[in-house]
């Protein structure tokens, strides 16, 4: 491959192979961070809305689909990641060629990926929701709400492939200002059309869908108005191809992983929603906490990943290894606080997050969020782990770890739950991070340190030549 400088036209770029790497993987995680935390928002938001001005039984109505839509995006959305990866580590090695060539690959996959996904999803919603013994009380407004979802997962695609090539290049706060812009148009939306429209749960979902287009279009336009020079040509596209299996191999890898995962949690739901509206609305209603509280995790994670991989693709594993431990000692910091907030203030989060008053609804909400939050080191981690091993390719011992976590999911849902009731769903995940963590630190000393002796073994070469 032919190594070239990078572009370095006036746009905002960061490269992570020079430099403090905690200060970098922190700078660049804190607009991430923020980032997530207006996209959990979406569903936030959603789920308050609801829950203040039609009762409990819209908020089980929402969060009945939750596990569901989130397999079905994160399929999309895990190809795109795994697309990602190949653009981080092109940009890391300097190969401008290679760079426009995997955007390219990513655009054109992207489309093609999103318009299945979607046509596929509207055609078996209603089977799926009913395989999933969703109540019959709360079928029909289930299923307004994730068909909508499902019908504008074009903008929530697009708006995750733009931000995903601004992070490849180091740049995390654009994407952030206009998730911010359309965080406040999906709030003043969803008082419009569920408050003052009347259009319930249908409302909350069409206002999500107008606030993602409009990100995913505010991304777009900065884009091809600042990285212009970074965007493929009609040349590139045509010579796409030789990229295109490295990035299949490496979106489906993330896209098996993430939906795996999901799959699992889609067996587990329907386990638990035959225990009643009582509990899928305490479910709901600690799933949304819990997404909330885990994203500075999720967001060092995605830093990592990002640093990893523009060092991967400039051979540097020296400066990989060393960071490890550290960026796990900060992931590991979070987790212990969160832990400690959740159990001091865990009613009154649930309480304002959701509008539930159900108070069997709160107590078991809480229940659920002290199992998970007590376990949360071990999946910081294991998020550690994960996202360090798929930016240096190596995707087998993720896969199978996610592989594992479904058969347990399975376990649970058809032994556990129907035995002990919610308490088995507040156990399930939680026992699952465990018991990932080890495996995934078994896997790192037995793969990523061989893996890293002949890469450094390697680098000492190129550099006596």
């Amino acid at each position: 491959m032919q190594i070239k400088e990078r572009p370095a036209p006036a746009m905002r770029v960061q490269d992570m192979t020079e430099g403090n790497p905690i200060q970098l993987i922190l700078r660049f995680a804190i607009p991430l961070f923020i980032g997530n935390i207006f996209q959990q928002i979406y569903t936030m938001v959603d789920t308050m809305v609801v829950g203040h001005s039609m009762g409990d039984a819209a908020i089980a109505a929402v969060g009945a689909t939750s596990s569901l839509y989130g397999l079905l995006v994160n399929f999309a959305s895990g190809m795109n990641s795994g697309y990602g990866i190949v653009v981080t580590r092109h940009f890391g090695a300097r190969d401008a060629d290679g760079l426009k060539r995997s955007i390219a690959g990513m655009a054109a996959l992207n489309v093609t990926v999103t318009a299945v996904v979607t046509a596929l999803s509207l055609l078996f919603l209603r089977p799926l929701l009913r395989y999933m013994n969703t109540p019959e009380a709360i079928l029909s407004q289930a299923h307004t709400y994730i068909a909508i979802l499902c019908a504008g997962m074009m903008a929530t695609i697009c708006y995750n492939m733009f931000s995903a090539i601004l992070r490849a290049v180091g740049n995390s706060r654009s994407p952030l200002y206009f998730l911010v812009i359309s965080c406040f148009i999906n709030i003043s939306l969803d008082l419009v059309m569920v408050i003052g429209l009347r259009l319930g749960v249908a409302g909350a979902a069409i206002a999500t869908v107008i606030a993602q287009g409009v990100s995913a279009l505010l991304c777009g336009i900065y884009i091809f108005k600042n990285y212009r020079t970074m965007l493929p040509t009609k040349e590139d596209f045509r010579q796409m191809g030789p990229i295109l299996p490295e990035m299949l191999s490496t979106g489906f890898a993330m896209a098996l992983m993430l939906c795996v995962v999901d799959l699992g949690s889609t067996i587990f739901q329907r386990a638990n929603n035959l225990l009643g509206e009582t509990y899928i609305a305490a479910h709901t209603a600690s799933r949304r906490i819990i997404a909330i509280m885990m994203q500075p995790l999720h967001t060092i994670g995605v830093a990592n990943s990002t640093f990893v991989g523009q060092n991967w693709g400039a051979k540097k594993v020296d400066r990989i290894r060393s960071t490890l431990k550290k960026v796990i000692g900060v992931e590991l910091l979070w987790a212990v606080f969160a832990c400690g907030v959740i159990w001091l203030f865990g009613g009154a989060l649930v309480r304002f997050t959701t509008g539930a008053s159900n108070e069997a609804t709160i107590q078991n909400a809480v229940l659920s969020l002290r199992f998970h939050f007590s376990c949360l080191p071990a999946l910081a981690v294991l998020l550690c782990l994960r996202s360090s091993m798929q930016a240096m390719g190596q995707k087998t011992a993720p896969v199978i770890s996610s592989c594992i976590e479904l058969a347990l999911k399975i376990v649970s849902a058809g032994w556990l739950i129907p035995r002990i009731g919610f308490l088995g769903t507040c156990m399930t995940e939680p026992v699952i991070w465990v018991v990932m963590m080890a495996f995934l630190i078994v896997a790192y000393q037995v793969q990523v340190r061989k893996r890293f002796q002949l890469e450094g073994v390697a680098g000492e070469a190129r550099l006596q030549q």
